[in-house]
């Protein structure tokens, strides 16, 4: 029985030879195109190809296929070390424009309801909470070469967390309010989690940042879930600890895992979008996974990659 995958390319152009590549390496694995279709939106393109496969080592073969065309880019001709493909994503190089593909199951695309969990920092917000706290405890470069090195999985993200939350101790609670007004949303995270919700999808956020900044942004936003590290405020101040359980990466997955048993939603239909490695968890744990503007072990790992500006992008992604 064939199996039926969408590969969806996307960039903020798409050159006829990007696509033209795409086209012969689904060919060259004895994928046959069922349609194919295209599409715009403000600061990327996309076109939606529907293949039939043999089954699911040929979802592998397509991926590895998709990957190798990548790293001689168009034409046959050396795209160069930065181009080599990773799991599930190949990119494309005409001139100085980027093509994605990524490889999605088309019953993921297809499902009714589905659940997206999103990290926080660097990616439903463009910036590091904890540097911008630190930033007012004098502390800012520490944090952030910390932050930096944890992000790349050079660090437990626990030990870096508190390490990195100690800093912080004395610092008066009205700052916490300060950084939340300067809080900015990735380019079309508004959009992503508004259509999301709108066409019945369920949409959660789950931070290694701070409940006391991303409970009002979840409100903003209408988000079903949420779920950050609590910092203990006593007398009005930030006491440099966190209450309770670290939320890692352990942590990030098993938020993933019951809220989608919550909702009733299988894991096959879930989407789990990061940019760090204590987003690894929780991205092996879904049906689909991106990363979005992320460091290489993450691109490396995930299904799919966005590396424009644009968050939704996976809606294109995820059907939506």
């Amino acid at each position: 029985m064939p199996s039926t995958y969408t590969a969806v390319s996307y960039g903020q152009s798409l050159p006829a030879a990007a696509l033209e590549q795409i086209r012969s390496t689904l060919a060259g694995c004895g994928a046959r195109m069922l349609s194919e279709h295209s599409g715009s939106r403000p600061g990327y393109e996309f076109c939606v190809m529907e293949v039939a496969a043999a089954g699911p080592a040929d979802l592998r073969q397509i991926r590895a296929s998709l990957a190798a065309a990548d790293a001689k880019g168009p034409g046959g001709t050396d795209a160069g070390a930065d181009q080599a493909g990773t799991a599930g994503a190949a990119r494309a190089r005409v001139g100085v424009v980027r093509v994605d593909t990524a490889v999605v199951p088309a019953a993921l695309r297809r499902a009714k309801r589905k659940l997206i969990v999103l990290d926080v920092d660097s990616t439903l917000i463009q910036q590091e909470v904890i540097e911008l706290l630190a930033a007012h405890a004098g502390t800012g470069a520490e944090v952030a070469a910390v932050t930096e090195a944890a992000m790349r999985g050079e660090l437990d993200f626990a030990q870096s967390l508190h390490a990195r939350v100690a800093t912080l101790a004395g610092l008066p609670d009205t700052v916490l309010a300060e950084v939340g007004r300067t809080i900015k949303l990735s380019k079309g995270a508004d959009r992503l989690v508004r259509v999301a919700r709108a066409a019945g999808h369920v949409v959660g956020a789950v931070s290694g940042g701070f409940s006391q900044l991303l409970s009002p942004l979840s409100k903003a936003l209408d988000l079903d879930y949420a779920l950050a590290n609590e910092l203990e405020i006593v007398d009005g101040v930030l006491t440099g600890r966190v209450v309770g359980a670290v939320v890692d990466r352990a942590a990030k997955a098993t938020s993933l895992r019951q809220w989608a048993r919550t909702e009733g939603i299988e894991l096959s239909c879930t989407v789990a979008i990061g940019d760090g490695a204590n987003d690894l968890d929780m991205m092996e744990a879904a049906g689909l996974s991106i990363a979005y503007n992320a460091k290489p072990a993450v691109r490396a790992a995930a299904d799919a990659q966005i590396n424009l500006p644009d968050l939704d992008v996976a809606l294109v992604l995820a059907g939506i």
